[in-house]
């Protein structure tokens, strides 16, 4: 799940990403509206956190922008303009939800999840490969019936793998998948994430299998038929 979030208070925003990073999100920064409107063409995103007063492009213009071309992904707004007419503003222009600064981040929390759920209606939010059980809205996993303590990364390759169980990922995939906005992550990297997430996995019989070279392939639950 993959955040994108447009706010100019450098404090601000790096706490509202340790905040959704500690709960398994991917987030990305950006720092005015241009910013905005270049990360949204360029990637994407299952939620947009907006600060309505951004420079060089008023967070309005970049919501405004994102409606007209049909997206649906859900916004909240983060202002510190607290009137009922900026709030009717935002609202009109397309966005979701709202909070006024300051606001408390188990607030802010709240508020996404409730988006992602929204924003996932329709779609299975608890997904089950065998022995694993991964609940998408609250990035939870379990491995018979025992929580599973997670990175953030491990949670974002974990989702990769489920959503594509029994299919090659490439590597160049899940780099793709795990670079935040403007960082890297390398290959490199992407072999330890793995290795971490496969010892987690393994005692339950959930298997990640290497196909040397290309990538790997979360490999298909064993159904009790075929094994009798």
């Amino acid at each position: 799940m993959r955040i994108l979030v447009a706010e100019d208070d450098a404090v601000l925003a790096e706490g509202v990403m340790q905040t959704l990073r500690h709960s398994g999100y991917a987030v990305d920064w950006v720092k005015n509206g241009a910013e905005a409107d270049s990360a949204l063409a360029a990637n994407q995103f299952d939620l947009l956190i907006l600060d309505l007063g951004l420079p060089k492009k008023s967070g309005l213009d970049v919501l405004r922008r994102l409606r007209a071309s049909d997206s649906r992904l859900p916004v909240l707004i983060l202002t510190a303009l607290d009137g009922v007419g900026d709030r009717v503003r935002g609202l009109d222009a397309g966005a979701d939800d709202y909070l006024a600064k300051p606001f408390d981040l188990t607030e802010l929390e709240a508020r996404v999840r409730a988006l992602v759920r929204r924003g996932m209606a329709g779609s299975p939010t608890l997904l089950q490969h065998g022995a694993l059980k991964y609940d998408q809205v609250g990035r939870i996993a379990s491995l018979n019936g025992h929580p599973l303590e997670l990175s953030a990364r491990e949670i974002s390759l974990l989702e990769v793998f489920l959503q594509r169980a029994g299919r090659l990922v490439s590597k160049d995939q899940l780099v793709s998948h795990l670079c935040e906005w403007g960082e890297e992550v390398s290959p490199n990297a992407i072999e330890v994430y793995v290795h971490r997430l496969r010892k987690k996995l393994e005692p339950g019989g959930v298997r990640i299998v290497t196909v040397r070279g290309i990538g790997y392939s979360l490999e298909k639950p064993v159904s009790p038929e075929s094994v009798s």
